[in-house]
């Protein structure tokens, strides 16, 4: 049917996510896996205690066989520690997501909700200890936990199912209703009383709540209400905001002036009112692209009031109450900085923070209630975040001791180098991007290039840790290319002008920031323009599948991830589409514009209507349940390639995935899929897996086997005229150790007279101590390194990993062929002994045995081994017993030497 791309016109439906096995171990142990990325270990969501002793956080964890991650909740104490660090507890250890903690007034228990049990069920743990325990369980869900009082908790939930919706459920009647204005059940805010075990609602609104905030002492509650069913798709009719006294159970509407939606409200120590932000957009119709600012309610006067935040840029990575002051991270372009502003009536004083070297590079997490302690995250784009506790006064922070040390495990990574770099591009405006580095890195030499290309467009690249499986730059620099994450116009941290400048220009200003910061590095004679790919999620794949169509022969490969490519079909079908178009794209397709029946804008900027242009190897990603970029957008753009035919494309379709992809699996093979078509396309390297070797099949192991060194088919290097044994480094600054027990062949060389029956040549030898020692003073003669024997702890690990082996390697156990106790061990024995051929074997006839980062082989059979002061390991001829992995008194000894 296809006459020239038949071969190379590819789609893939994930259904298992199978078809990529574990990352096998890279050589060097400092080399990145996608496994490390996506486990990496993140703290989330802390919470002080009332007295500000201990902090509760959660902490993602993977769960393989439900192919997931999940939260569990933690505790560190401040006033109590362990070996020099805060001690940490393990609250929760379920395989669900265990969620929003909340603390007992007097801070003796902690509150949660979980995804056990449907996740309708509030649950309580001591922090005495014992397991968590079910408190109640709500029918019609529960959400949003929060402390009213010592006795009372507030949560979202709704009243139950209605008779239209318990007959369609009766009728096993399963249409999605997509918008039902006349069946639109809301829900409220409730409060259960903790003593009672009672339930009552607390407000009566007759349109759904978007979010709630109680007040410190009680008294107030502020909440709003969803006033239009397609809200989310156009953004029209803004939530109204309600403040509630609930001390008398009077209810009023407030900020009705505000032309954006009033978010992420905090209610200040004393009680007296609270902040809050809004954006600003010089068209703010469509809640469009904008800034955002700081505001302050005051209950007492029923003013709300803007906080002078002194900087132009407006808000960046948000805010935290500190006491009735606020800490404010400052939109910075690549970086967030760091303000404090202090409360004196109706105005505000700022006050900047030192951090010394953490400048510009910290998050804060949360601040205590008293406003006396702070913890905060610090990481930068070429080092992994740490976590900090600290004693805070106004914007002095002193004191600074680590509160959690997590991914010990990558500590010992390579760290790409980094650096924020600037720019001229649209408009001659100043435009900021993360560079990443080759690993191997040479003033002087071209590199190949790959470009990051962030979402949004309304997000931002900062100088921060930012390695996921949506972009990875220290995998992709491990391949020795730069990296350039940028900061396009209409991305947000650069004030209000640039977020806006792509509004009825969508794309122009974009592209052509891209484009010049890419002439900057190649006149730099940093990159190589003949090696050039692209890759992005969203916004960030929207943009690279455009620099494919307007630059054809520019890139060598491009990796889009759930990206559109017809803004029409968007507008339909998107969540947000209404909003997101009519704002950037100047109005509905229907629109007459240019004397055209007809918005153009719909037609000329989408990719699809040019999609013959593309002439670059591309690999497309999406989610089957996407509805920020519709599923079909992915549908499209392969269906447009594969029928033009001018480029190989693969297409993988992750099923049940919304925009963000959420299995392990699906995280995994994007990754692994992406990487192995950059090695392809832009290495012109062929992807080293195999569709038809099965990992632990027999061959597997014979090509693993196949890695080891040999000359003229002995096992060993040859080295001065002499066959030594090959020694692979258990880890960087530590010992190696032989891969194999030392042959008769290798033996010969430092016995000449030593006999070898014909054939047994890479058999084990067996010899006794002195001659064993005598070998390795040998060896450390004939190559001027120390050989030795392994000490006491070395064989005490090596018979703790043999004894772990040894179910699949050549011993007593094996011969007998089915699970041999003591007591028949001792009865084969003495039918071993009238053998006449011999049970031992070629050295690398057992399955491969992973110590650290190094393979060896025979680590639970073939011949017991000689250490310094006794013998380890099983040979042949012994009985490998499970409840007793002591070293065994064996009649077969040989070597395996260590190399310091």
């Amino acid at each position: 049917m296809f006459k020239n791309l038949s071969s190379l016109l590819i789609i893939s439906l994930l259904y298992t996510g199978s078809f990529f096995a574990q990352t096998e171990k890279p050589k060097d142990p400092k080399l990145w896996t996608p496994e490390d990325i996506i486990n990496t270990e993140y703290l989330s969501n802390p919470v002080f205690s009332p007295d500000g002793t201990m902090v509760i956080w959660s902490k993602r964890v993977p769960v393989k066989k439900k192919d997931k991650f999940i939260a569990n909740l933690y505790l560190t104490r401040l006033n109590v520690k362990e070996n020099g660090r805060y001690l940490t507890t393990q609250l929760t250890q379920s395989e669900e997501n265990d969620y929003n903690p909340v603390f007992s007034e007097d801070g003796k228990a902690i509150y949660f909700l979980s995804s056990r049990d449907k996740g309708k069920k509030l649950w309580k743990i001591s922090l005495y200890g014992g397991e968590a325990e079910e408190i109640e369980e709500f029918e019609n869900g529960i959400s949003d936990l929060q402390l009213k009082d010592k006795t009372t908790l507030l949560f979202t939930s709704k009243d139950g199912k209605t008779l239209y919706e318990q007959q369609a459920e009766e009728r096993k009647d399963d249409v999605e209703v997509i918008e039902d204005s006349l069946h639109w059940q809301p829900s409220h805010i409730y409060a259960f009383d903790l003593d009672k075990k009672q339930t009552s609602r607390i407000t009566s609104n007759e349109k759904p709540i978007g979010s709630f905030e109680v007040s410190h002492n009680g008294d107030w509650l502020y909440f709003t209400m969803t006033r239009s069913l397609s809200y989310g798709i156009d953004a029209q009719k803004d939530p109204y905001s309600y403040l509630v006294n609930l001390k008398t159970n009077t209810k009023k509407q407030i900020l009705q002036d505000f032309e954006f939606p009033v978010n992420r409200v905090q209610f200040t120590a004393d009680n007296s009112g609270f902040y809050f932000t809004s954006d600003y957009a010089s068209d703010p119709k469509w809640n469009g692209a904008g800034i955002t600012e700081l505001y302050f309610y005051d209950i007492a006067s029923a003013k709300a009031t803007k906080v002078n935040l002194d900087w132009e840029l407006g808000l960046g990575g948000g805010y935290t109450v500190s006491g009735n002051d606020v800490i404010a991270s400052l939109a910075n372009k690549a970086t967030m900085k760091l303000a404090y502003y202090t409360k004196k009536g109706t105005s505000w004083a700022k006050s900047d923070f030192d951090l010394g070297e953490k400048n510009d590079h910290v998050s804060v997490n949360a601040v205590s209630d008293d406003g006396t302690k702070i913890l905060y995250t610090w990481s930068t784009a070429s080092n992994l975040p740490e976590y900090f506790i600290a004693d805070l006064k106004k914007n002095k922070v002193s004191d600074d001791t680590v509160f959690i040390s997590l991914n010990k495990k990558l500590k010992d990574k390579y760290l790409p180098k980094s650096e924020i770099i600037t720019w001229k591009g649209y408009n001659d405006d100043e435009v900021t991007g993360i560079l990443y580095y080759p690993k191997d890195y040479e003033p002087g030499k071209i590199y190949p290039f790959m470009l990051n290309i962030h979402g949004g467009p309304m997000s931002q690249d900062i100088d921060e840790w930012m390695d996921s499986w949506a972009y990875y730059p220290s995998i992709l620099t491990q391949k020795n290319m730069f990296v350039l994450m940028p900061n396009y116009h209409g991305s947000t941290n650069h004030g209000l002008e640039y977020a806006e400048a792509i509004k009825g220009n969508y794309y122009e200003p974009e592209l052509e920031d891209i484009t010049k910061a890419i002439d900057k590095l190649a006149a730099e004679g940093k990159i190589d323009r003949d090696q050039m790919g692209t890759m992005g999620w969203s916004n960030g794949a929207i943009i690279s599948t455009m620099l494919t169509v307007k630059y054809s022969d520019m890139f060598k490969v491009a990796a889009p991830g759930a990206g559109d490519v017809n803004w029409t079909s968007d507008y339909g079908t998107c969540q947000f589409g209404v909003s997101f178009d009519q704002s950037y794209f100047g109005g509905a397709p229907w629109d007459d514009t240019d004397g055209l029946p007809y918005n153009q804008n719909y037609l000329v900027k989408s990719p699809l209507f040019e999609i013959e242009k593309i002439k670059t190897p591309t690999i497309i990603f999406h989610g089957s349940e996407d509805r920020a970029v519709p599923r079909d957008q992915g549908w499209e753009y392969y269906r447009g390639l594969q029928q033009v035919g001018k480029t190989p494309v693969k297409f993988l379709w992750f099923p049940g995935q919304p925009h963000g992809l959420g299995k392990i699996t699906h995280q995994l093979r994007k990754m692994k899929e992406e990487i192995a078509w950059i090695d392809t396309y832009l290495f012109n390297k062929k992807p080293e897996d195999n569709e038809a070797l099965k990992e632990d099949s027999p061959l597997a192991a014979l090509l693993k086997l196949d890695e080891a060194s040999m000359h003229k088919g002995l096992f060993g290097d040859f080295t001065n005229g002499k066959l030594l044994p090959e020694v692979v480094l258990l880890k960087k600054d530590s010992i190696s150790l032989g891969r194999f027990e030392v042959t008769n062949a290798q033996f010969k060389a430092f016995k000449p007279d030593f006999s070898i029956e014909a054939g047994k040549e890479n058999y084990p030898v067996v010899t006794d101590k002195a001659s064993a020692e005598a070998y390795v003073k040998w060896l450390s003669e004939q190559t001027g390194d120390t050989y030795r024997l392994p000490n006491a702890k070395e064989a005490e690990n090596l018979q703790q990993k043999a004894a772990k082996a040894a179910k699949d390697q050549n011993n007593l156990n094996h011969w007998a062929g089915y699970e041999l106790t003591p007591e028949d061990a001792a009865l084969l024995e003495e039918k071993v002994n009238t053998l006449t051929h011999s049970l031992l074997r070629p050295v690398g006839s057992g399955k491969a045995v992973e110590l650290e980062t190094a393979t060896v082989y025979d680590l639970g059979g073939n011949v017991a081994e000689y250490s310094q002061n006794a013998n380890y390991d099983y040979s042949a001829y012994d009985y490998a017993d499970p409840f007793n992995q002591e070293p065994v008194k064996s009649k077969h000894i040989g070597i395996r030497v260590v190399k310091e």
